[in-house]
Formats: C-alpha cells, sequence, structure tokens
C-alpha cells in the first residue's frame, strides 16, 4: 500500500510532465498560427550592440528557416518604429515565460552585399517615389491639356449636317476663298468712287437687309458681290447705289425664298432709277461676274467656327455685330473670309469674358493661332469702340435692339489693344 508522501511524488512528477509537455504544445501551436498567418515573425530579437550590422534569425522549430536580415541602423529604417515596439515585446515576453528556450540568436558580420538576399523592399528605397511623382506629373499633364473635341460628333444622326462631307466642303471652301478676295487697293482704280462711299452704300443696304428681313447670308453675298463687280469695273458715283441693289437683288435670288420685287427696291432708292436701268445694271453685272456667284463669304466659316467655339446666342450675336461692322470697313478687305471669321469669335469671347480665349479645338478647325488673329482682332476692337459716334451708324442701330440681344451695348475688349 503506498504511502501518502510516495502517493504525492507520482503526483508531483505527472503534474510536471503534464506542465512540460503542456508547454511544447503551446509552443508548437503558436509556430503553427504563425506559419498560418503568414503576416507576422516571431518577435524582433536583437543583439544591443551600437553597430550597423545585421542579425538573422534561425528558429529549430520552423522547417529550412529563411534568414532574415534585420537592418541594425534604425535611423535608415523605414520601419524604425514597428521594430523597436516588437523588440520591447519580446523583451518582456523572455522575461516571463520559457517559450523560446530552442531560439538561438547569431550575429552575422555582413561583409559582403551578396552573402545575404536582399528584400526587394529595401534594395533601392529612394526609387519607387521618384518613379511615382514622374507618372503623377504624366497623369496630370495628360489631365490638363485642351482635348480637341469632336464638333460633328453630335449630329451624326441628322442628315442635314452632312457628317460625312463636311470636313470635304470647308476643304474646298478654303480653296475657294482665294477667288473671292480682291485687291485691297482696288478703290485705287476707280476715278468717282473712294472708300467713304463704300461705306456709305454698305451701311445703307445693312438697314435694308434690316427692314425686308432677309437672312443673314444674304448680306455677306451682297457685300462680296459689291467688291468683286467694282474690281473689275469701273463705275460713276451717281450709279453706285444702283449697284448695291441689283447685288441685293442676285444675292436674294440665290439665298431667299421669298425674293424682292423689283418695283420695292425702286421704291427704297426713292425712284432714283428706273425699272430698265435696274433690269440693265443686272444684265452687266452677271457678265462682269461670269454668273460666278457661289463663292464663300465669311458667313460661311462663320457658322462652322462658331460650333466649334461651343457659342450661345449671346455670342453669336455679338460675333454677327462684330463681322457686320467689319463689312463696312474698306481696311478689312485684306483679309481672307475665313480669318475675319475667326477673329470676330475670338474677338467676341475676348469682349465677353474678359480675357484671352483660345483653345485647341477653335485653333484645330479654324487653323489660324491665337497670333495669327491678333491683328484683325485689334482693329475689330477700334471699330468696336467708335460704332455709333459717328455718321455711319446702320449697324449699330440694328444691334441695339433686342431682337439682336442689344449685342451693341457690350463693351470693347480693350485689352487686346495693349498686348
Amino acid at each position: 500500500m503506498m504511502t501518502d508522501e510516495n502517493q504525492s511524488n507520482v503526483n508531483l512528477q505527472d503534474t510536471r510532465k503534464f506542465g512540460h509537455d503542456t508547454k511544447r504544445t503551446r509552443r508548437a501551436l503558436g509556430v503553427i498560427n504563425q506559419n498560418l498567418v503568414g503576416s507576422q515573425h516571431h518577435p524582433c530579437i536583437v543583439n544591443k550592440q551600437p553597430n550597423s550590422q545585421k542579425c538573422v534569425i534561425y528558429d529549430e522549430n520552423i522547417p529550412n528557416p529563411i534568414p532574415r536580415p534585420i537592418t541594425r541602423k534604425f535611423g535608415a529604417s523605414l520601419n524604425q518604429q514597428s521594430c523597436s515596439q516588437e523588440t520591447k515585446k519580446s523583451d518582456i515576453s523572455i522575461q516571463n515565460s520559457s517559450e523560446f528556450e530552442d531560439i538561438k540568436i547569431i550575429d552575422v558580420e555582413c561583409t559582403a552585399a551578396t552573402d545575404l538576399p536582399v528584400p526587394m523592399s529595401l534594395e533601392n528605397p529612394a526609387a519607387a517615389p521618384i518613379q511615382s511623382n514622374e507618372m503623377e506629373e504624366v497623369e496630370m499633364e495628360d489631365i490638363f491639356e485642351d482635348p480637341i473635341m469632336d464638333i460633328d460628333g453630335p449630329d451624326a444622326k441628322n442628315p442635314l449636317a452632312v457628317v460625312d462631307y463636311v470636313d470635304d466642303i470647308y476643304s474646298y471652301y478654303r480653296k475657294m476663298e482665294a477667288c473671292s478676295c480682291v485687291p485691297p487697293d482696288y478703290l485705287s482704280q476707280q476715278h468717282d468712287i473712294n472708300e467713304r462711299m463704300r461705306a456709305i452704300l454698305i451701311d445703307w443696304l445693312v438697314e435694308v437687309h434690316y427692314k425686308f428681313e432677309l437672312r443673314e447670308e444674304t448680306l455677306f453675298l451682297t457685300v462680296s458681290l459689291i467688291d468683286r463687280f467694282l474690281a473689275r469695273h469701273t463705275m460713276v458715283r451717281k450709279k453706285l447705289q444702283l449697284v448695291g441693289l441689283i447685288a441685293m437683288l442676285l444675292a436674294c435670288k440665290y439665298e431667299e425664298v421669298s425674293v424682292p420685287v423689283v418695283d420695292d427696291l425702286i421704291f427704297i432708292s426713292d425712284k432714283a432709277y428706273t425699272r430698265q436701268d435696274l433690269l440693265e445694271m443686272e444684265k452687266i453685272m452677271l457678265n462682269t461676274l461670269q454668273f460666278n456667284m457661289s463663292l464663300p463669304t465669311p458667313y460661311v466659316f462663320l457658322r462652322r467656327f462658331m460650333k466649334a467655339a461651343e457659342s450661345d446666342k449671346k455670342l453669336e450675336q455679338l460675333c454677327s455685330y462684330l463681322i457686320e461692322l467689319s463689312l463696312v470697313e474698306y481696311d478689312m478687305i485684306k483679309f481672307p473670309p475665313s480669318l475675319l471669321a475667326a477673329a470676330a469669335i475670338y474677338t467676341a469671347q475676348c469682349s465677353l469674358y474678359g480675357f484671352k480665349q483660345w483653345n485647341k479645338t477653335c485653333e484645330f478647325y479654324t487653323n489660324y493661332s491665337e497670333e495669327q488673329l491678333l491683328e484683325c482682332s485689334k482693329l475689330m476692337v477700334t471699330f468696336h469702340q467708335k460704332a455709333g459716334t459717328g455718321k455711319l451708324t446702320g449697324v449699330f442701330k440694328k444691334y441695339s435692339t433686342l431682337m439682336f440681344g442689344y449685342a451693341a451695348k457690350f463693351n470693347p475688349a480693350t485689352f487686346l489693344l495693349i498686348s
């Protein structure tokens, strides 16, 4: 029979053995958990010596251990704070537990950089931010770059917009606008007509055009016919008004659905000419121009360019006002129709917004840069300044009405004259 002392010794041995097995079981489970999670390794146990060497930690419980180099120079490590916290935790755990009996710390002198595999995150830590900054700069440039808009995309299903042919049409207009241009000094060949008389005639025709409620393109074609005819045919002063009436009659036959009759033209001329005079002058003009009526005017390009500028009603009315002021002025003959249209849009944008604005889309569809438009635009600003101050106020009165949005009341872009 076993005594109480022997029984207590057996129990104590069993307890120690069980505790030792339990201890090993907990350590093994801890290692298994670390291997399963894979996000954390053993705490960083470092040799507290003031040097910048590296140490490698091996664990006998982990098969085929992989050396993990730890940088001893804390100032150069990106994970300094996390490493120091793990070191403190490891010191406390070593003092309070005996679970790390089998862990051996081996100091290795790193004599060569090729002796140990270097993690990818430590190969060149300064290269990643530089590369990312360069990529950010490229992406920001792409974001803020002024894109070229497809102005014909929304009209793809509109048969009247002729999207498939519109580029070819305007390429043809570009080639033909040189034929519609006249010499800038053609009035020097006229002995009885001067610049002032031409301006008075066109200003009067603007009022007639407004009274008859004709289409806008009719006015532009009328002025084009007058200049082309006078550049080829010598005319006396007393028949200059007759030339203007016939030019408007031909433009109405070409553009309008309802054409003014000859008697209406005689009436607005205060019966200065007879019916026979009008019919005779019509024959002379058509023969002189060789019946060539379909040449591009500034209005043709103006409609296309306003679409590229994404214009609203206010901008359209101001563009029309500026370009009609230019029709009266003889100095604007030297500019081709496409340049007049582009300059009118550029000047109108500057007047409305108060600063220079000419984006890549406008430059692409007009084929004119901002520098190419400045000369013509400055002249338009001067005409805008003096509009309504002299005797030729036909355009100013027309655009001072509600029908045209009081476009004549807008302030001119005088800052363009300074640049």
